[in-house]
């Protein structure tokens, strides 16, 4: 008896000592525990599509050589894709924009500076999209409601902050690598063996092999069955959830 009586009182004193270790975790980490409980922001990176469609994305932000033969290649195949634009290349290449937009491509916001957007504020990230909406609805008469981060960099506040603009940030889940130089069979088949029904494709501007990959790149998905849709175009609306892979999917 006196046996069992020492072993409650054991387990009541380690008890106790529990509850104040978590009450102190609590009092001195909360931001640990808030970010536990809270779930994760994440930008929609494909989307869940039963039919053989994709998106193409191109990233413009520094050169210009070749904005116009991507736009006769991608006419060609009569193919319309999504263009993420700096503001600060639209000061340079208004004309570039408006042919973008007179071709029948989305132009869309990759922030007015290329800054690191989780390194800003709300209300800088706010006004810094503002402004590249500005310039790109000044030269296209539409206002863009997509936005890819700079760099592929966000986090919950960032995500957070676009969304209360009724914006939505936008990844990839097939990354052509065409930033590297990489040989053009080298970026095609890359490409086309990631490629999946609601991939969604990072391009760039300005990148030496991708006007000689394209043309192979959309020529073997066609023949797949693949049909080509801007992201607006592929992303759903309506009610929706976005998985732990940035799948956006139908809500159940």
């Amino acid at each position: 008896m006196k046996m069992i009586l020492l072993k409650r009182k054991t387990l009541t004193v380690l008890s106790c000592l529990l509850a104040a270790a978590c009450m102190f975790y609590v009092v001195n980490y909360p931001a640990a525990v808030g970010a536990a409980a809270t779930e994760r922001q994440l930008p929609i990176y494909c989307v869940q599509r039963d039919q053989k469609m994709l998106s193409i994305s191109f990233d413009a932000a520094w050169g210009n050589e070749d904005t116009q033969q991507l736009i006769d290649i991608l006419a060609k195949y009569n193919v319309k894709a999504t263009f993420f634009v700096v503001g600060d290349w639209v000061d340079r290449y208004p004309e570039s924009v408006k042919a973008l937009h007179d071709a029948g491509h989305e132009v869309m916001n990759h922030s007015n500076t290329h800054a690191h957007l989780p390194q800003l504020s709300a209300d800088e990230i706010v006004a810094d999209l503002n402004a590249c909406n500005d310039k790109i609805e000044a030269v296209t008469g539409v206002r863009p409601t997509l936005i890819r981060p700079p760099y592929g960099d966000y986090d919950d506040h960032s995500i957070l902050a676009i969304r209360s603009m009724g914006m939505e940030p936008i990844q990839w889940d097939v990354d052509s690598l065409d930033w590297k130089e990489l040989p053009a069979g080298e970026i095609t088949q890359r490409v086309v063996s990631r490629v999946k029904p609601g991939s969604i494709v990072l391009f760039h501007n300005a990148a030496l092999h991708t006007p000689e990959a394209l043309p192979s790149i959309l020529e073997q998905l066609l023949q797949e069955g693949y049909t080509f849709v801007p992201i607006s175009e592929l992303i759903l609306s309506g009610e929706y959830s976005i998985n732990h892979e940035g799948r956006q999917c139908p809500a159940a």
